[in-house]
């Protein structure tokens, strides 16, 4: 299992401020969103980095995570993660845990139940989803013989949206709304989400 954190958005609607950047507990978010994955049993982690990637090494502390460059990021995150999942080729990483840095709300508990649908070992289900309320959101777990059809329909800021939704019938959704909110950092006004 590898956990891929997509995290290079350049925040066009937040003034052209990375998100990765943004202060959260008095660290770069991409830190916090980190610190969920780790805190969620995740050891490898895949952090796939784009807007001022030279400045998010620089100042965020991640040790021990995989930083992969994505000179595409502009396109949207449907290039982030066909970045992260090539990233993930030949690691022998049997699924990834998708997660998105902007997204505070979501913590540990909902990730941890995500990772626990889907099983050791691969014994579980191959496509598994964080829900709220019964509508599918983050992260979402991929199994590996699904990386492939991912990559070649994640296009502009749609992701695996595509993907899912012509496979919807093989996801598990798994009730989160009692641990989590998955509100994302999108906006001037969602910037009070962060502490």
């Amino acid at each position: 299992m590898a956990a891929l954190l997509l995290a290079a958005g350049g925040g066009r609607r937040l003034g052209g401020r990375p998100k990765a950047l943004l202060p959260h507990r008095g660290r770069p978010l991409v830190e916090h969103a980190v610190a969920v994955l780790r805190a969620a049993g995740c050891s490898r982690i895949h952090v796939v980095l784009g807007a001022e990637a030279v400045t998010v090494r620089a100042r965020a502390e991640l040790p021990g995570c995989v930083l992969v460059d994505n000179p595409r990021w502009a396109d949207g995150m449907g290039s982030s993660l066909r970045a992260g999942l090539e990233s993930l080729a030949g690691t022998g990483a049997e699924a990834a845990l998708v997660s998105l840095v902007d997204q505070p709300g979501i913590g540990p508990e909902a990730v941890a139940r995500v990772l626990a649908a889907y099983g050791p070992a691969g014994a579980g289900k191959a496509l598994v989803a964080a829900a709220y309320g019964g509508e599918r959101g983050h992260p979402v777990l991929f199994g590996a013989e699904h990386w492939a059809g991912i990559a070649a329909t994640a296009t502009g800021d749609r992701g695996a949206r595509a993907y899912l939704k012509a496979h919807a019938e093989e996801i598990t959704l798994v009730e989160c709304g009692d641990v989590a909110r998955p509100y994302d950092i999108d906006t001037e006004a969602d910037l009070a989400h962060l502490e």
